[in-house]
């Protein structure tokens, strides 16, 4: 008789885990007052940065927010727009580096991450990440540099930040620029200092899967004064404070978040630090419940990570140990009851874009003249620990399922024990 739910046996678990997103009538009660207000939109710029003239009357919810989470960041300016993507977008462009430049970008992150460059006329060269974390190895960083770079781009992965210490004393060495992709680090720190708040400036994510969310968004974090306002005008269309409305003095976006947005996610700041507690003591449970299985091993929870946000769980499946590949692995692992997915399917280099060089025009940044001897597919060889993780090795599950009950982790185990000890009936 079969054991296993994807073979008609019973499974572990037949409730749903914790719902996502998570909103009550705080958020409801913020959406009727904008909603009301007339005031969907907001007119004057500056974010806080150089307003031209005080706002009255009840402030905009994009300037409450954009303070607050940049306070809460450890940072002193927040310049909010439509998604993280556009937010790491304006960064770059800001700095304003000559065509064919690089920035260093770990090969195991979302396309985001390089297409930020790309779309800025620049290079990116990609580096492989640690196995116990896979966030981008400090290690290999160096090697990579070259006369053209100008930054590394380091992305805390599933929430837990890259090695900062390592990283900063690099970038030092070199003079180069430190740009944090924290789309999975709301509310994280590294030795209590807050992730975003280390590098020229940071990227987090108000997309629907995040730890907060509005649906879509984004915002860039930094101290640097000159460098948000350079922001802020480029999100503002190229305008610039105290100049003409229709007066524009570089080409830039209409990215702007909207008090919609900003609504929901004043509220949602609000819930930010009880739910990373909660995800990280959920999270720390469930690695002590699969420490001893066999052919499964969680990813390290560095000491130096003195608040990990968990936005992906991510534990390495043995496959030729275990003898059955990870997606059977994965799909038996739904059957009784727990959501998994594999992540990324290879990493970034591998994508047909990277590897027909299809960006500007059809070419690399404005002709071939830049960088036509990079070739894409050789960082196979270097990428060793990306490749197995998109392979065969990586299995994630969401944040989501972190904000239940200790008995939902007992489940999830339980389900990861019974797969294991019975997927003999898998190779039937």
């Amino acid at each position: 008789m079969a054991m296993l739910a994807i073979k008609g046996g019973r499974p572990v678990r037949n409730t749903p885990f914790h719902s996502w997103p998570v909103f009550d009538r705080r958020e409801e009660q913020a959406l009727l007052k904008v909603l009301r207000s007339g005031k969907w939109w907001r007119f004057a710029f500056g974010q806080g940065v150089e307003l031209a003239e005080p706002e009255k009357g009840d402030r905009s919810q994009v300037v409450l927010f954009q303070e607050a989470f940049a306070r809460r960041h450890g940072c002193r300016y927040g310049i909010a727009a439509v998604n993280g993507t556009a937010t790491l977008d304006m960064g770059i462009r800001a700095m304003d580096w000559d065509i064919g430049d690089e920035i260093i970008i770990p090969a195991y992150t979302y396309v985001a991450s390089s297409t930020c460059v790309l779309q800025n006329n620049l290079v990116p060269i990609f580096v492989d990440v640690e196995p116990d974390t896979y966030n981008i190895d400090p290690s290999r960083i160096e090697a990579a540099i070259t006369r053209r770079t100008r930054a590394v781009m380091v992305v805390h992965f599933g929430g837990q930040p890259a090695d900062m210490d390592r990283i900063m004393k690099l970038a030092r060495k070199h003079h180069l620029a430190v740009i944090e992709d924290a789309a999975h680090a709301h509310g994280c720190e590294w030795r209590k200092k807050k992730a975003g708040s280390f590098g020229l400036f940071s990227s987090f994510s108000f997309q629907s899967a995040k730890n907060m969310t509005s649906g879509e968004g984004g915002i860039l974090c930094t101290n640097d004064r000159t460098l948000a306002v350079e922001c802020d005008s480029l999100l503002w269309s190229g305008r610039h404070v105290g100049r003409p409305w229709y007066e524009f003095h570089r080409l830039g976006w209409n990215n702007r978040l909207t008090e919609f947005q900003a609504a929901i996610l004043n509220v949602q700041l609000q819930r930010l630090s009880a739910q990373t507690r909660r995800r990280e003591e959920r999270g720390r449970y469930l690695t002590r419940l699969l420490k001893e299985f066999k052919g499964i091993r969680p990813l390290v929870h560095d000491p130096r990570t003195t608040r990990h946000g968990y936005h992906i769980y991510m534990f390495r499946y043995d496959e030729p140990a275990l003898g059955v590949p990870r997606k059977t692995f994965i799909e038996a692992l739904a059957a009784e009851g727990v959501p998994a997915f594999g992540g990324y399917t290879f990493p970034l280099y591998k994508n047909p874009m990277y590897l027909q060089k299809r960006f500007i025009n059809g070419a690399f940044p404005l002709g071939t003249r830049y960088h036509a001897d990079v070739d894409y597919a050789a960082f196979e060889s270097q990428c060793p620990v990306s490749e197995r993780a998109c392979r065969s090795e990586a299995v994630w599950l969401n944040q989501n399922l972190f904000l239940g009950s200790r008995s939902d982790m007992e489940d999830v185990a339980a389900a990861i024990e019974k797969v294991l000890r019975h997927r003999h009936e898998l190779l039937r």
